[in-house]
């Protein structure tokens, strides 16, 4: 029987190991499938594709101005490969595939719908070019409930078109044996406790709200250490004026670590505190913080309300509020019964979200829509 020929077209991305995942996991018995890079460089993605013995190709695209070359560019090669799935990733991507797909006559055109009301919020000129995607799409992949939701009642798309598969994660990278010490590297050995935060400086991030809950932590604490991860993003200005605010040597901000795992591993207590339920489409933050085993403050956003409860496997606090967000802190510090609690429940909770679970989702999906059975 032959394979089912699917096409994935993403936009603006370097490296992820969401799709380094899909394209060691899937199976090749099954599905013949090929990648178009839209970037204005070359990507690191492309190598490990080809190293996977994956067709790559990666067409140059810095902004819509490119937008009409490059849907004549997929519209020829939709023609020449005749896929039976073009599967789009990311705005730009989705816009220029599934319309060169719709003029190329591709049955099944797909789309993951990554991002939840941040255009409704932010860009609302980008909301009509939203809904023209959904219009162009035979089917769209929410990675979230609350993603679908968006979806249906704030764009009016068909809920009949729509799957939520939720991203996965490699558990297999969280064994203890695989983790490497981060308190010895960012020198944190003689801090307690260490509050972990890994999140953009965007203001919807809601990083604002702890930082002030940080500094009365170090009344009771004064050897305390705030580490935020991934630190740098629009709302730094305002970040630091807050930090400033802070003894220099109570935080430390890292702007990027490829250990993130062994990041994770140093926390006493890891805070995610996003602003509102949409600041989050997705939440893989979440997953991994409880995945590690790392007590947690969080507010519920994106995939969180789904299988977060409080004093069950994380404290949840309410929007934009320091004072919850310091004592739900101290709670864990002082409740060894409850800190082992919500460690042991939270490794459970997130069980499902595994990359093998991902995988049967997605072959299920490409194999439903093409009538195929293997």
């Amino acid at each position: 029987m032959a394979r089912i020929k699917v096409i994935y077209i993403i936009s603006f991305i370097d490296t992820a190991l969401e799709f380094e995942w899909v394209i060691s996991k899937l199976d090749r018995s099954k599905f013949d499938l090929s990648i178009v890079l839209l970037n204005s460089k070359h990507s690191k993605l492309a190598d490990f594709a080809s190293k996977s013995g994956i067709l790559c190709q990666e067409f140059h695209y810095e902004s819509k101005k490119n937008l009409p070359a490059v849907i004549l560019k997929l519209y020829k090669h939709f023609k020449i490969n005749k896929p039976d799935i073009i599967h789009a990733h990311l705005f730009d991507a989705s816009l220029a595939a599934l319309t060169a797909a719709k003029m190329a006559g591709i049955k099944n055109r797909v789309y993951t719908r990554h991002h939840s009301s941040f255009h409704h919020i932010y860009f609302k000129s980008h909301v009509m070019i939203d809904k023209f995607i959904n219009s162009l799409a035979t089917h769209i992949i929410a990675i979230s409930p609350l993603v679908e939701d968006i979806l249906v009642k704030w764009e009016n798309c068909s809920k009949n078109k729509i799957i939520v598969i939720p991203h996965g994660l490699d558990f297999g990278l969280f064994k203890d044996d695989l983790i490497t010490n981060s308190k010895d590297k960012y020198g944190l050995n003689n801090n307690y406790p260490i509050i972990g935060v890994i999140s953009r400086y965007t203001h919807w991030k809601g990083i604002q709200y702890i930082i002030p809950a940080f500094k009365l932590l170090l009344k009771k604490y004064p050897n305390s250490k705030l580490l935020l991860a991934n630190a740098n993003g629009s709302y730094r200005n305002e970040i630091v004026k807050l930090l400033n605010e802070l003894p220099p040597d109570s935080y430390q901000q890292i702007e990027f670590d490829s250990d993130i795992i062994s990041l994770y591993k140093s926390f006493d207590v890891f805070v995610h505190t996003p602003i509102d339920e949409h600041s989050e489409a997705f939440g893989q933050i979440y997953i991994e913080s409880l995945a590690l085993g790392i007590p947690s403050v969080f507010t519920l956003s994106g995939i969180a309300p789904n299988f977060v409860e409080h004093n069950v496997n994380a404290i949840v606090v309410q929007y934009k509020n320091s004072q919850e967000i310091l004592d739900a802190i101290n709670v864990i510090i002082d409740n060894t019964q409850l800190k082992n609690t919500l460690i042991n429940n939270g490794k459970n909770a997130v069980a499902s979200f595994s990359i093998s679970n991902k995988i049967d989702n997605l072959e299920r999906f490409y194999c439903q829509i093409t009538n195929v059975k293997f």
